[in-house]
């Protein structure tokens, strides 16, 4: 058997999705809420798959330094320059900075920082959320 446990971060981003036709193509921003679900095959010494407090020390870290109250933007997208030049703050996507993609970003740099990360999942508003993993 397999132990999981759920670390949950809030933070807020702005966006808008290129070759899309529908409301998201314009910017807007969103509430986000992200689970990150990390698996153990043991508990250790103090009786814990994982302390909660690592995942949010160096995830939230992460996150609040590279995505909250920033604009994700693909790195095709027209006002990519207008924001440099104003010095708002932005993160670049490859791709669109749909919520998969987002969700993919946190799992992927959960990964780089040493979490055994089996699943993240980004709920962009209360009802819809994607997940990766």
């Amino acid at each position: 058997m397999t132990y999981t446990v759920t670390k949950i971060i809030h933070f807020c981003y702005g966006h808008r999705l290129l070759n899309y036709d529908g409301k998201c193509k314009h910017l807007h921003g969103h509430n986000a809420k992200v689970e990150i679900d990390v698996t153990a095959d043991r508990l250790d010494q103090r009786g814990m798959a994982i302390d909660f407090g690592d995942i949010k020390t160096a995830v939230k870290t992460w996150i609040d330094e590279n995505l909250d109250h920033k604009m994700l933007l693909n790195k095709s997208d027209p006002l990519l320059s207008i924001l440099k030049e104003s010095k708002e703050p932005i993160f670049i996507f490859e791709e669109n900075p749909t919520a998969e993609n987002i969700a993919k970003l946190i799992f992927q740099k959960a990964k780089e920082l040493q979490f055994n990360v089996k699943a993240v999942r980004l709920w962009e508003t209360p009802e819809a959320c994607a997940r990766y993993g």
